[in-house]
């Protein structure tokens, strides 16, 4: 066996562009779209073809309280029939919006909370094998409540919304027991254990480029 390094020095996830042949919208959806792209794997050698779904991207946050709290969201899904305890969570679907000022309006808009301190604590593609949707989950400490005359009215499967502040730890049990599923949830709470543990060292800025975002990526280069 060949290593590289200690302890993964070194390993990332890198860009790597092939040549797109052919790419047209073969379904136009509510939020997001589904592409067909044919393109070279290799120069010579015969297209690929693949449909994925063409997403915005989106942000969650990982709200962590003075007395090592975790902020969950119950939330009905439903692609998979079930409701899901998640974490305050949005799609980056206003043109132009950073992502940290997505992050700071889906909180607030979901949880009625603001937060003194943000960094980034995860990214993720959640299908990347079917989806090009990139997700940023930044962790959110010193939380405070939003003014009553500032509050958002949340409607359809939001109105149904249920928040519970549970210790880290028992998020943590909760993930490795199967008990939660929701992918920003698993990565966050897994994360912020691993950054605690850490002492929070190590954890890059709030307002870090986003270069895995595949149109972040696009239109910084």
């Amino acid at each position: 066996m060949t290593h590289h390094g200690p302890h993964g020095a070194g390993l990332g996830d890198e860009p790597s562009p092939r040549r797109v042949l052919h790419s047209e919208s073969v379904y136009a959806g509510r939020i997001w779209d589904v592409v067909q792209d044919t393109f070279e794997l290799s120069a010579g050698e015969k297209p690929l073809v693949r449909d994925y779904i063409d997403h915005p991207g989106a942000v969650a946050i990982l709200v962590l309280d003075e007395d090592d709290r975790v902020l969950l969201v119950r939330q009905y899904r439903h692609p998979v029939g079930m409701a899901l305890w998640e974490i305050p969570a949005g799609l980056l679907d206003v043109e132009g919006e950073d992502p940290l000022d997505a992050a700071a309006r889906e909180l607030s808009e979901e949880a009625d909370l603001t937060a003194g301190r943000w960094d980034v604590l995860v990214e993720i593609f959640n299908s990347p094998g079917s989806s090009s949707e990139a997700l940023r989950i930044y962790l959110a400490r010193e939380p405070h409540a939003v003014p009553d005359h500032e509050l958002f009215e949340r409607t359809e499967e939001e109105a149904e919304m249920q928040w519970r502040w549970v210790p880290l730890h028992e998020a943590v049990e909760a993930v490795l027991t199967g008990r939660v599923h929701n992918p920003s949830a698993v990565a966050g709470v897994l994360a912020a254990s691993a950054a605690r543990a850490n002492g929070f060292t190590g954890l890059r800025p709030a307002n870090d480029p986003w270069t895995a975002h595949p149109r972040l990526r696009s239109s910084d280069g």
